[in-house]
Parts: C-alpha cells; structure tokens; sequence
C-alpha cells in the first residue's frame, strides 16, 4: 500500500520554543502541524484524520470555538486542506472511500464534509461523547457543524480480549477495509481516543493521534514535553491517568520493536517533516523487493495496562 503524508494545515499558537521545542526569534510563533494519512488501497483512498477543512478555512466562525482560534492561530489555507492535496495527487473526492479517525476533535475531523460519499470510521465511546457535549470543554472541541456525513458513522465497541496487536488491544475487521489497517485504542486525551495502524511492506505505522503532542515524549529512557504542550495536554485530556499509562505504553512499545513499528502523533512537525520526506523518496524510488527476514529473538510482551 502507497502511504502519503499530508500536513492538513499548522497552527500557530503563542509561545514559541517553548510550545513545539524549536528554536526561533522572540516573539514567532510555534509550528503545529495537522499530520493525517493517504493510504491507496485495492479498496479505494483511505484517509486517517482529516485535518481542517474547506468549510473551516471559508467559514471558520460558527464551525469552529472562538475559544481554540484564538489559541491555536490556524494558519487558513484552502491549498493545504486535505481535499486540495489528493487533488494535486490525482484523486478526486470520490476516490476517498473511508475515513478512519483517530477522534473527533474539531482539527481532526474538520474535513469530513469534504468527502461526502466517504465511510467514517470511529470507536463508538468517542462517537457517544462528542455527540453528548457534557462539559464546556466538549462543547468546544466537538464540532458538530462539521459533521454532515454522520449518516455514514461506523462505530466500533471497545475491544476486550481476543487477538492483539504488540501487546495492545486493537479492532481488527474494520468494515469494507484491508486488515492491514487497525485501530488500536489509545484512551486518555478523549474517552474513544485511538491510534491507527497501517501495514507496509517494510513494517507498521502508528499514527498515535494526540496520545502525545513532541516527538522526545517517546524517548524510551529520558522523555520530556515542552512547557507549553504538557500544559495543552493537561488542558485536554479527559483521563489523565489513562493518558499517562498509554504514553508509557507507547514508549515501550517504542523501545522493543521499533524496527517493526514506527509511532508518530498528529502534531509534531519533526516527526512531519521526517517521515513525509522518507515517503517521498520511497515513492520517487518505486516498489522494491522485500529484504529477506531476519531472524530475531523473540522479546517479551508490553506490560498487560486496561486502556479502560
């Protein structure tokens, strides 16, 4: 499967090096990207989060919080939508068949009414809360003027038991995808909060979502988080102790088979501007035959955490 990497808009919030770790002059601010998924599948265009969409750009008030566009600072561009990219790629909206989200936070899923025909896919928990709005919070960061394509919602139930993936929990069988696409539930910063995986020839992605928000939060041995993005996830989260847990998950994750796995999160632009240029010249390279398999010992298991 081709994988392309789209930055589906930066936001640019105040605080500088002290929100994304960067240096720059005083008074510039940080680079957040919007880091969703292209994957060409025999089944169609599936797309892993959205990003902003054209509605969000033309129209940001009333479809998106006064509250978050003044904190986040979108940086508006109608090129940069996800639409816009597949287009420059050859693809039209049609082609997109599925959606899969890791939430619905409103720079997730802003592009939804972008892909009218498209089949969303989301874990039923997150789905349930959005829908809800309980608290200011939630009435903030879910939109539901973005969601005009709520018809064509496929929720799925928490998983308990069965087969894993690494030692996580995951929902295999999504409806009318490759089994090469999973969701792998990632509770904390949203109640339905999950990560999704795709299969390569040459290994596993995990797009983390916002179960972390800076690249060095995965350093197996010395993480750390700016200031300004441990505040935001702070700000965010709706389960403090699961989201911690799973970050801890992930670094274990990282550290015994990174070689297998490579674990990214929706808004950090070195992971961004890494990973998008590997694709590139993948893609300029074309389809090379797989490496032998190695022989490897065998590693032990992640530690068995409830994502409940």
């Amino acid at each position: 499967m081709r994988v392309h990497h789209l930055n589906c808009i930066t936001m640019c919030p105040p605080g500088g090096r002290l929100m994304d770790g960067r240096w720059r002059p005083k008074g510039v601010p940080a680079a957040l990207v919007c880091h969703t998924l292209l994957v060409e599948t025999e089944q169609g265009l599936v797309l892993v989060d959205t990003g902003f969409g054209l509605e969000d750009v033309r129209n940001p008030r009333p479809r998106l919080s006064p509250f978050f566009l003044n904190l986040n600072r979108p940086r508006f561009n109608e090129d940069m939508t996800a639409i816009r990219q597949i287009e420059r790629l050859g693809f039209k909206a049609g082609d997109v068949r599925h959606i899969v989200l890791t939430h619905l936070d409103f720079d997730h899923a802003g592009g939804l009414d972008d892909f009218p025909a498209a089949r969303v896919h989301v874990m039923a928990a997150e789905a349930e809360a959005a829908v809800a709005q309980a608290t200011w919070l939630d009435r903030r960061r879910f939109r539901p003027r973005q969601w005009s394509t709520q018809p064509h919602w496929v929720t799925y139930p928490m998983p308990f038991g069965g087969e894993r993936w690494f030692g996580f929990e995951c929902v295999r069988e999504l409806a009318g995808l490759p089994p090469e696409i999973l969701l792998v539930p990632l509770v904390g910063h949203t109640l339905g909060h999950t990560g999704v995986a795709v299969q390569r020839s040459d290994g596993w992605l995990l797009h983390a979502g916002d179960a972390y928000f800076f690249h060095e939060e995965m350093d197996p041995y010395q993480p750390r988080c700016t200031p300004g993005l441990l505040a935001y996830q702070e700000l965010m989260q709706k389960d403090g102790r699961l989201r911690k847990l799973n970050q801890e998950r992930l670094r274990d994750l990282v550290r015994l088979h990174s070689r297998d796995v490579r674990v990214f999160c929706a808004h950090d632009a070195v992971e961004f501007e890494r990973l998008e240029e590997e694709s590139r010249a993948q893609l300029q390279r074309g389809p090379e035959a797989p490496e032998e398999p190695k022989v490897r010992l065998p590693e032990p298991p992640l530690p068995n955490i409830p994502t409940v």
